[in-house]
């Protein structure tokens, strides 16, 4: 039996990666789920459905310093987020609104449906300076609950009316809805997509990225905005030592034959509780790689599981990063592929008008 047939999930809900849902490390008084065997086995077992609220934001765009991120600000439109990977270092960003990383990251989202409304506003402050957006830094933006909310087309739909330049990463499928925007921003260098694809074994990717497109769909999503005119990246992030590293090449290559210009990676980051729900997760699916695949992490840490500081976070260190990078490159030289890509345009940016009583005269 291969080790991704194994599907003793434990889990009293249905596609969910996590079984856990720790307390916020804000929560001074904490709680427990505990699961009563009420659930009869023969009718199968609850699915845990997402919860959605929304927000209304007074500001939109998040600025960093971060000298190991290739941008200095960005915008999520969603907290939480339903693809639910196990692995997603920004679980512990979902402590600020006093829930779990865990279960609550995933199914209690939030929605910041005057977005775009802020974006304006932001944009037409005459202290503001140009240089590129991310889009989906820490959340997906094309996460399912977009279908419905739009609200990443609405972001979409200033960026390119003000001509601003955006970098977009995403697993989701709901991207080439968005195709029309994005051709459009591209004949004038104002945007690129970095796709990720951690793995090309579907069984793999539907184990730790429960609710995420199947590697086969992303790659669809690379060649559609390719055969568009989008600069496209094939991102093998993150990379699990033990478990998924030694798809690298294979990983690069696919994204190659489907149109990617460019490509990069990043190693398993466990920040915070992602560190313990990740354990969990490997030590139920994987029992008997687990401890392999956690001695890489740590020789590459210092003998810790993660290292928070900059510069190092990214890739660790050690001769099994080193051996990664030095793949990395050799792949990229032999298919092709960018690792540094052109600037975007910030020649081009047009502030949004500001409308007045006087000149709203002239709109009606």
């Amino acid at each position: 039996m291969s080790h991704f047939d194994d599907h003793s999930n434990k889990s009293p809900y249905r596609g969910r990666a996590t079984t856990l849902n720790p307390k916020s490390r804000f929560d001074v008084t904490g709680r427990e789920v505990n699961f009563d065997g009420w659930f009869d086995p023969l009718d199968g077992v609850p699915v845990s459905r997402a919860e959605m609220m929304s927000e209304r934001v007074r500001s939109i765009i998040s600025y960093n310093t971060s000298p190991d991120l290739p941008f200095d600000r960005s915008i999520n439109a969603y907290r939480g987020c339903e693809h639910g990977c196990i692995y997603c270092y920004a679980r512990p960003s979902h402590n600020y609104l006093d829930l779990s990383s865990g279960l609550d990251f995933e199914t209690k989202l939030t929605a910041k449906p005057n977005a775009a409304e802020v974006l304006i506003q932001q944009l037409s402050k005459p202290s503001y300076r140009v240089r590129p957006i991310a889009l989906g830094t820490n959340t997906d933006p094309y996460q399912p609950i977009d279908v419905t909310h739009k609200i990443t087309r609405d972001i979409l739909q200033v960026l390119q009316t003000t001509r601003h330049p955006t970098a977009i990463v995403t697993k989701g499928a709901m991207i080439t809805r968005d195709l029309d925007i994005l051709a459009e921003m591209a004949q004038d260098n104002l945007v690129r997509v970095g796709v990720s694809v951690t793995t090309l074994n579907p069984k793999l990717s539907r184990m730790m990225e429960s609710r995420a497109p199947a590697p086969a769909a992303r790659l669809r999503n690379i060649e559609r905005l390719s055969k568009a005119g989008v600069p496209t990246c094939v991102m093998a992030s993150p990379l699990i030592p033990a478990l998924s590293d030694h798809e690298l090449e294979n990983i690069l290559k696919a994204g190659r034959d489907h149109g990617a210009q460019s490509a990069s990676w990043i190693m398993l980051r466990l920040p915070r509780d992602v560190s313990d729900l990740f354990q969990a997760w490997l030590f139920d699916k994987f029992p008997d790689r687990a401890k392999r695949v956690l001695g890489h992490i740590r020789e590459m840490h210092d003998g810790k599981l993660y290292d928070a500081n900059l510069g190092h976070r990214m890739r660790g260190s050690g001769t099994y990063a080193e051996m990664i990078e030095k793949r990395f490159q050799l792949a990229i030289k032999k298919l092709g592929l960018a690792h540094k890509v052109p600037k975007l345009n910030c020649a081009d940016f047009l502030p949004p008008r500001k409308k007045s009583a006087q000149m709203d005269l002239f709109d009606r």
